[in-house]
Parts: structure tokens; C-alpha cells; sequence
């Protein structure tokens, strides 16, 4: 059974290298990573085989995973840990789920492609005549094209049974979201998994998709909340934001449309500082149509930020070249901009 896994971990580790320009390893980033004390996840190493790994050391091994997650201390590679454990451990259906994990990771932060995840499951299933492997695999399959009654069978089948022991594990967020998401779910079922799937927040904090599903599931503050998160953590690179954005503008009383333009307040920070930073005021330009938005916190909030850069000659140069070229709203922004 190795071997099937091992091939899934080096199609994400090629992923992540093409993706990222050649950085370190995830095991090797694992390992130099600050957890606050926890020696026990600097020590793994389940690429080692090693076959004495007893079912204690397992569940504290898990353990320390769990609670980096909820400590918010993701980082690349920490799945993959996961896998060599519960692999190890002989528990299959978890190790590709905890694969999946890391791959679900990447592509919600723009990382690889939709197309490279179905490639490394589909690897799976070419070399694997193991039952439950399959039935993890197709399920995480349907789960990934949204196919959510299929999903939610084979995802129950495997995971269900778990609930109670790891209500935040990452089966369950699985099972939550189908639930979230399907059609056929009364709306009492609806709300008690709206409820559980909000507990679990802490442990995919760094997790794109949490957000983005929860911003899909929630309506009002609640949803423009998770979408602004998803976000800040995909950016525009990731295959979330865009509806997030959509979500956020129809919260705000813009036209959907609209969203393409809108920015979290975050990344608004971001470009305003990698702006000064650079001392290039065109950096800026990206802002322009947001600003030209009608009434809405975003917008409110960019020419807030803005105008307090107007007592630096450069963007006050910068503010009055734009107002002389824009015209309607945007002009009039940033006018007000100019004023300081």
C-alpha cells in the first residue's frame, strides 16, 4: 500500500515546485517550523517506514497535528505528515483524505490547478485494488466536482463513524460541507450542520475553502465575513475569490458585477504598503476602480487610507495627474483624495 501514497506525495510535491520556484520541502519546512515547543511534529518523519510505530504514539502524533491547526499554525507540507502517520498506522482512507488535504490547501491558494488535484486521485486509482482506497478516492473525486449526493455516501461510509472522536477532523469538515451544500437537506439538518461547521473554525483558519464554503452556506455579515477571509487568504489567485468578491458586493448593495473591483480592507493595507514600500505610486492603479465604486465600506475605506498618503509630494502628484484623466465618480474621489 506504500507505494500508492508515495506516488500521490510526489505528484503534490512536483506541484508545489513548479508552483513555487523550487522552495524547500514541505517535510523540510515542516521541520524548521516555529510550533511553539511542540518537538514531537519536528521529529516526524513518515517517509521512514518505520514499522513500530504503536497506536499511542499515533494518536499523540495526530494530536500535535490537531492542535497546530487549531493554534493557526498551518503550513505546506503539514498534510503530508499527516498521510505518513495514518498510513503508517495502516489507516488508509484517512491518509488519502489527509493527501487530499494538502492538495485542497494549494489549489484554494492558487498554487496548482483544479486539473493536478483529479491527476494525483486519479493516480491513486490506477494503482490501487483496495475497497476502501477506491471508495475514498471517488468520493473525494465527487466531493471535488461538487457532486455532493455521491459525495457525501462514500464520505459518510468512511468517516461518519468518526464524529464524536474528531469532530473537527478533516472527514468531518468534509461530510459538513456536503451537507452545506446539498439540495435535498432540510432546513433544520441544514442549521445544525451551519452550527457544527461554524465550531470548527480554529482548525481551517488558513484553509481557503472553509471560508469560501461557509460564505456560500451563511447569509448577511456572517457570509460577507467568511468571503472576506477566503479572500485574504486566496487572493487573486486562488478559484474562490472571485465568488467571494460577488458575495461581498451583493452584501454591500452593489451590482454583482461590481465585485470584480471590490478589495478587502486587507488587501487594500497590502497594496497601500507594498506602494510606499516600493515608492512607486502606480502601484495604486489597482485601487482606481474600486474607488470609483459607488457608496460602500470598501470603497469608504480605500479613500480613508488614501488620502492620509496625500502629504507625501509624490502621491499628491500622483492623486491630481489621476483626477485630471478620470471622470464622474472616480473624478470626484479623487478630488476629495487630493484635498487631503
Amino acid at each position: 500500500m506504500k507505494i500508492i501514497f508515495n506516488i500521490l506525495s510526489f505528484i503534490i510535491l512536483l506541484s508545489f515546485f513548479s508552483a513555487c520556484g523550487g522552495e524547500k520541502e514541505p517535510q523540510e519546512k515542516a521541520q524548521t517550523m516555529n510550533t511553539g515547543g511542540s518537538l514531537r511534529f519536528a521529529a516526524l518523519n513518515p517517509a521512514s517506514g518505520r514499522e513500530d510505530q504503536t497506536a499511542e504514539n499515533t494518536l499523540l502524533f495526530l494530536d500535535d497535528l490537531a492542535e497546530l491547526e487549531r493554534a493557526g499554525s498551518w503550513i505546506q507540507g503539514m498534510a503530508l505528515t499527516e498521510s505518513g502517520i495514518r498510513e503508517n498506522a495502516g489507516d488508509f482512507a484517512g491518509a488519502l483524505a489527509a493527501a487530499y488535504k494538502e492538495l485542497a490547501w494549494a489549489y484554494g491558494r492558487g498554487l496548482i490547478q483544479k486539473h493536478e488535484v483529479e491527476q494525483g486521485i486519479f493516480n491513486v486509482l490506477s494503482v490501487t485494488s483496495d475497497e476502501i482506497v477506491i471508495i475514498a478516492a471517488n468520493a473525494i473525486l465527487a466531493f471535488l466536482n461538487e457532486n455532493w449526493d455521491e459525495a457525501d455516501a462514500g464520505l459518510d461510509y468512511l468517516f461518519g463513524h468518526l464524529a464524536q472522536d474528531e469532530p473537527d477532523g478533516f472527514g468531518r469538515w468534509l461530510l459538513l460541507v456536503c451537507a452545506l451544500e446539498k439540495e435535498d437537506v432540510s432546513s433544520a439538518e441544514k442549521r445544525r450542520a451551519g452550527e457544527a461547521y461554524k465550531s470548527i473554525r480554529a482548525r481551517y483558519a488558513q484553509f481557503p475553502e472553509y471560508w469560501y464554503r461557509g460564505a456560500r452556506a451563511f447569509s448577511g455579515a456572517v457570509a460577507a465575513g467568511y468571503a472576506e477571509n477566503c479572500i485574504n487568504l486566496s487572493a487573486e489567485k486562488g478559484p474562490f475569490a472571485g465568488e467571494c468578491r460577488t458575495i461581498l458586493a451583493s452584501f454591500t448593495g452593489l451590482k454583482k458585477e461590481d465585485g470584480l473591483w471590490i478589495r478587502t480592507k486587507t488587501e487594500i493595507e497590502t497594496i497601500i504598503t507594498q506602494s510606499i514600500n516600493s515608492g512607486n505610486p502606480q502601484i495604486l492603479d489597482s485601487l482606481l476602480p474600486l474607488i470609483g465604486l459607488p457608496d460602500n465600506p470598501y470603497t469608504v475605506y480605500a479613500v480613508g487610507a488614501l488620502r492620509a498618503l496625500n502629504s507625501v509630494p509624490v502621491y499628491r502628484e500622483y492623486f491630481s495627474g489621476q483626477a485630471t484623466l478620470a471622470k464622474g465618480r472616480l473624478a470626484e474621489r479623487l478630488l476629495y483624495i487630493c484635498r487631503g
